[in-house]
């Protein structure tokens, strides 16, 4: 979340302030304040953390946790890559020939 109230709460900014990047606060936010929105000064409260929802990394060490972004990194640009195999294909059609004649063709703008 880029809410400032939420990252205050957790003690880090916004990356555009000094914080850092790609951190996703906690959302734990303690007990309600009354006189702000649903009693937290969130639009809703959620009922689990963002980064690891079911807590299965909070014991890992660091290196492990290191790890595991490259690994989720690089699964990020390979879905990335495939996706770009589906839009050239149609785009072209014969331009990926393991999916030639399954994907429809597009004239479209793909880009726009």
């Amino acid at each position: 979340s880029e809410t400032s109230y939420v990252l205050k709460n957790d003690g880090e900014a916004h990356y555009m302030r000094g914080g850092k990047p790609g951190y996703f606060p906690t959302f734990a936010l303690g007990t309600p304040k009354s006189g702000s929105p649903l009693g937290w000064g969130i639009a809703h409260p959620v009922p689990f953390n963002l980064f690891d929802p079911f807590g299965f990394s909070k014991n890992k060490s660091p290196e492990a946790k290191q790890r595991g972004l490259v690994a989720e990194i690089n699964n990020g640009r390979l879905a990335m890559l495939g996706l770009f195999g589906f839009v050239c294909e149609a785009t072209i059609p014969g331009s990926v020939p393991a999916l030639t004649g399954l994907i429809k063709s597009y004239s479209g703008e793909v880009m726009a």
